[in-house]
């Protein structure tokens, strides 16, 4: 009940005071401290105790990940952290709508620099779960690509793997990065980071939702081709569903929570059908209840992240969303998230049957 009460009076708060008094509160280890179910998942060699982990956004600096993971994520991804500090997008940058259970933000990498963010994960090591470093490049470098060099480097000696965030909408000219003229020296720099750090760390790359099918065919085999590990689809989108109805629905920004989980599972669904199983798969976007998580894996997803719910609903989160999740396994007769992982390959059928099963007694 404490923690209900928390969340509600947390979104009393404007949206980035809300934000920063959750990272303080779980720096300090403050927070819930639930039993969840046991739900393994192993990809490119780390073992999850389950699929379930915070999306990079939250915890941008390193500061509070050990505390996330105690709330029952399997898994935190830090960032996006840039080599240089750098304030981000004037005030105000995030904005809910309440009416549309969604967030949009225009933070614009707002980060300390890597090495804050290095003193933070190197004093942090006895923490209970996988640990992701995300990067990117600074707003105003010369050279983007150089930019993912250097974080790597400094970076991959404390991440469990390293995610290159190349599709935030809010750093101009990033999305270029996914285009095949930028893709495959951006890789090589990524290589080139970890050797220079003198480690062997998977590393993920993280997509739009705004792509087309030729983009998308583009990136799965330049992934593949490179040895990239997995692919997390998907950040934010630019685009304005018409179902929206809240007054901030024309903020300029990323938008995330619930409008985008249809978005966001096609995508997952189509990143899956091209990779064969070739590479891993972490699906992102619109995850607020355990049917939700449930029709990314069906779909395909190994791994499944979420900020916004855990913005928007609170710390009880990922408790909540596990044991649904391990209650919908059980209904369909399966014990594992790996036995029903791409089983319905379609996004639709896909929704449709975890929404169903969620339904039924």
């Amino acid at each position: 009940m404490i923690w209900r009460l928390a969340a509600s009076a947390a979104r009393l708060l404007p949206p980035e005071a809300a934000h920063i008094a959750a990272v303080r509160t779980l720096q300090a280890n403050i927070g819930p401290r639930p039993d969840v179910p046991s739900l393994p998942v192993s990809l490119a060699g780390l073992d999850f105790a389950n699929p379930l982990g915070v999306a990079a956004g939250f915890d941008k600096n390193a500061a509070c990940y050990k505390g996330a993971m105690g709330l029952g994520f399997g898994h935190v991804e830090v960032g996006t952290i840039t080599p240089l500090a750098q304030p981000g997008n004037p005030k105000p940058r995030v904005f809910r709508l309440p009416q549309d259970a969604a967030v949009i933000n225009r933070y614009g990498f707002n980060s300390l620099g890597m090495e804050v963010a290095a003193a933070n994960l190197a004093r942090i090591r006895d923490y209970a779960g996988i640990l992701g470093v995300n990067v990117g490049a600074n707003k105003t470098s010369a050279n983007p690509t150089e930019d993912y060099r250097v974080a790597v480097a400094r970076l991959a000696c404390f991440a469990d793997y390293v995610t290159l965030n190349i599709s935030s909408p809010n750093t101009p000219g990033l999305r270029d990065l996914q285009t095949s003229e930028h893709l495959a020296s951006l890789l090589e720099a990524a290589r080139t980071g970890m050797q220079e750090a003198g480690v062997a760390r998977p590393i993920f790359l993280k997509i739009a939702p705004d792509l087309e099918q030729a983009d998308l065919e583009l990136i799965v085999d330049h992934c593949v081709s490179a040895g990239v590990d997995g692919i997390i689809a998907t950040n934010t989108t630019i685009s304005r569903p018409d179902s929206l109805r809240d007054r901030h629905a024309m903020q300029n920004g990323g938008l995330s929570g619930q409008p985008l989980f249809n978005m966001a599972t096609d995508v997952l669904a189509r990143i899956a059908q091209l990779g064969k199983g070739r590479i891993a798969i972490i699906g992102v976007g619109g995850v607020a209840h355990g049917w939700q998580a449930y029709a990314k894996i069906l779909v395909g997803a190994d791994l499944v992240q979420l900020y916004s719910g855990l913005a928007l609903d609170g710390p009880l989160i990922a408790s909540r969303i596990l044991h649904e999740l391990a209650a919908l396994l059980q209904k369909d007769g399966v014990r594992t998230v790996a036995a029903v992982r791409g089983t319905i390959p379609d996004a639709k059928a896909a929704i449709t049957h975890a929404f169903r099963c969620a339904q039924t007694d």
